[in-house]
């Protein structure tokens, strides 16, 4: 059996999103009640503008003593985020998530269409494991050419 992609592998379907004009207190509440860790920002098209996700809340609002009812989720939120196809094997995704820092990556199909967020949750141990392998590769051979 060959390995599971992104969208194989993600662990619940439902598109958790706000408008660009909503508070970070609204972003946290939507998180809360869908329990995920992410909320895609989106345009009234439907357009992906951002992420907002759990560390962009700790670190770019509480750390800063930010007001959650007054920050917009436009001010905090991580603009074009990296997305992947739902084909992208699942280690090829967490090789991204480990070499750029990233926990989620929102799941774009050819038609520009949201499918969903792959969360490092949604990783299998097996293919982490194997995604460490390939990061750690691409490190030596950058370090190599480097």
């Amino acid at each position: 059996m060959g390995e599971r992609t992104v969208f194989q592998s993600m662990s619940r379907r439902l598109i958790v999103s706000l408008g660009p004009h909503a508070s970070v207190w609204e972003a946290a509440c939507v998180m809360t009640k869908a329990n995920c860790g992410s909320v895609l920002i989106v345009d009234t098209q439907g357009t992906l503008l951002g992420i907002v996700t759990e560390r962009d809340l700790m670190t770019r609002v509480l750390a800063r003593a930010l007001n959650p009812e007054k920050t917009l989720v436009a001010d905090v939120m991580t603009r074009n985020p990296r997305c992947v196809a739902p084909e992208m094997l699942v280690s090829d995704a967490v090789v991204i998530m480990i070499e750029r820092g990233f926990r989620h990556l929102p799941i774009m199909g050819a038609d520009s269409k949201i499918l969903g967020v792959f969360s490092a949750r949604d990783a299998l141990p097996r293919e982490i494991g194997n995604a460490i392998s390939l990061a750690e590769f691409h490190e030596q051979v950058n370090d190599a050419l480097g």
